[in-house]
């Protein structure tokens, strides 16, 4: 592992600390009793406290020196005085310890007394303070310069994301969307608690993958000899409780789904699923109503919430808008009870790309999500979805060719799907037979048959509605975040890249085409004042670490970097 100067600095400071007999990384509890917040609240003079944190910040004036130090709650101003601290002759805890093999994102402990600056400034006076863990990395802290100018933030998404940790750390505004996403699955369980219904777990791992058209997660179980899945919903497990006798039952799943990474989308999301027996879906579009004011008064104090350039409103009621007409509204197209083939042409004329595997459902899917779904900011139920887009929904009691399902829309994008649940099983197994011809048309997100879950119906279940909501989208909206990765404390990622390898004769030669981007091959070679051996080596190993590519133009010779 290659070390900057830094770190091997810090490394040599960790050596004279255990030289001196203090363990950087003790093991002992430490009797922490308050935190930076807790003073600060609950305020009085001269009282003693022990804390620990990070050290942030320190001003060093000789014998004495203010410095920051971070806990979970914020940071506290505490001040280090050499007489304080080492009340004898040896001075070494001060002179030595605290101002050259201290760093800034070490974490140590401090006990001392409360008292107030001649500014006003809550600061603990340090008595005694105690190493807790060497940081061996320097922390990417902004710098700010005379004119209040801020730089070196840590502010890049691909390396936020991938250290999260280090983005907590030195961006405290990053730590509070976590903790409004926790505000807002407690104020989901107290409201479905209020009401009676229980919390449930149900598999991850599952032989079929339902309860939703998506491509699902393959993997192996070794001791049965079984393909298994990543579950893609929890929705058929939570019916086959209803079947058992709950009449209200709810779950925050982590489900996966083997599709493309976005700003709304990422392989591992999670979804609350609640069903509820005896209840349609107009009594989940009420309940969900009064959920979602509850969950913006409990996080944000208030219904209107602020998403991006809009204020969106989440005080009942909200529009009730049948998926056909806003079709109709948007796109002109009247595609109620149209047949498959010129549905594919009307999506085309709409300008977009589809294919033979597409049945009806996806089709209008398809047109909605394209055409429609941006125009529905404020939140709006998309209702009565036609039966080829929502094989487990109950058939609609005034229509048979549509179902009894919504889609709750906010900000342009789904947030919840809810149905009157399908519980004839007659009906189920046709509606899951098309599926299958879905899929052996080329359609790899088509459901597949779950013969235990029919077998489940055919014993009976109550007329029940269900509804999932994507709770990455609704911290999403509470938190004013426009990116799926700001309310993941660790998303998916693409893999690191591996920092370049490069001996000295490929490193010359790189160097130089890392500033042309193209130029000739020979003019590269000239300029690179390589021996023609070192030459050769150099360009070859450039090329296969595909680093760049030769290639011929007009019998020229060229080389480009690959980006």
């Amino acid at each position: 592992m290659q070390l900057s100067e830094q770190e091997l600095i810090r490394r040599e400071k960790l050596d004279k600390l255990r030289a001196l007999g203090i363990n950087p990384y003790p093991a002992a509890l430490y009797p922490v009793d308050a935190t930076s917040a807790s003073i600060k609240s609950d305020y009085v003079e001269g009282k003693q406290v022990i804390v620990a944190g990070r050290l942030m910040s320190r001003r060093i004036q000789g014998k004495a020196s203010f410095a920051e130090l971070q806990d979970s709650t914020g940071r506290i101003q505490v001040y280090f005085n050499r007489d304080e601290i080492c009340t004898g002759e040896d001075k070494i805890l001060y002179n030595d310890v605290y101002k050259k093999l201290l760093d800034i994102g070490d974490i140590i402990g401090i006990e001392g007394d409360l008292f107030t600056t001649q500014v006003g400034e809550k600061t603990i006076m340090v008595k005694k303070f105690t190493m807790l863990s060497k940081s061996l990395r320097p922390l990417p802290l902004p710098k700010k310069d005379a004119e209040g100018n801020i730089y070196d933030e840590f502010n890049d998404p691909e390396l936020r994301y991938r250290q999260r940790y280090v983005d907590l750390v030195v961006n405290p505004k990053v730590k509070e969307t976590f903790i409004k996403r926790t505000k807002i699955t407690t104020s989901i369980r107290e409201f479905y608690n209020a009401a009676g219904y229980l919390e449930v777990e149900t598999p991850i791992l599952q032989p079929i993958p339902g309860g939703a058209t998506a491509r699902p997660f393959l993997t192996h179980h070794n001791a049965l000899n079984i393909p298994l899945y990543l579950r893609i919903a929890n929705e058929l497990y939570l019916k086959r409780l209803i079947v058992g006798g709950f009449d209200g039952v709810y779950e925050f799943s982590k489900d996966f789904r083997n599709e493309g990474m976005d700003r709304t989308h990422n392989p591992e999301f999670t979804v609350m699923e609640l069903y509820v027996a005896y209840k349609d879906y107009n009594w989940m579009m009420d309940t969900t109503e009064k959920l979602l004011e509850k969950i913006a008064m409990d996080s944000n104090g208030a219904t209107k919430i602020t998403v991006g350039k809009h204020e969106i409103e989440f005080k009942a009621p909200y529009a009730r808008v049948p998926i056909l007409e806003a079709i109709k509204i948007h796109t002109g197209y009247d595609v109620a009870g149209m047949p498959e083939d010129e549905l594919r042409e009307t999506a085309k004329k709409l300008g977009l790309e589809v294919d033979e595997t597409m049945g009806i459902g996806k089709l209008i899917d398809e047109i909605f999500g394209e055409k429609c779904e941006h125009f529905y900011v404020q939140p709006t139920f998309i209702t009565d979805y036609p039966k080829e887009m929502s094989p487990l929904t109950k058939e609609h009691r005034d229509n048979p060719a549509l179902t009894e399902r919504f889609e709750l829309m906010v900000n342009g994008k789904e947030l919840a799907n809810a149905y009157s649940e399908l519980n004839d099983p007659i009906d189920q197994r046709d509606r899951f037979e098309e599926q299958l011809k879905l899929s052996e048309k080329g359609d790899d997100e088509a459901m597949f048959i779950d013969q235990d879950f029919l077998r489940a119906l055919e014993y009976g279940m109550p007329p029940t509605s269900g509804i999932g909501i994507g709770i990455d989208r609704l911290v999403m909206l509470m938190t004013n975040n426009a990116s799926i990765q700001e309310v993941l404390f660790f998303p998916q990622m693409r893999p690191e890249k591996k920092p370049l390898q490069l001996s000295e004769t490929e490193k010359v030669i790189f160097d130089i085409l890392k500033a042309e981007k193209k130029m000739e091959l020979d003019a590269l070679k000239t300029k690179s004042d390589l021996s023609n051996k070192a030459w050769d080596k150099g360009i070859k190993g450039i090329t296969k670490q595909q680093l760049a590519k030769i290639y011929k133009e007009d019998d020229v010779l060229l080389v480009e970097i690959i980006k």
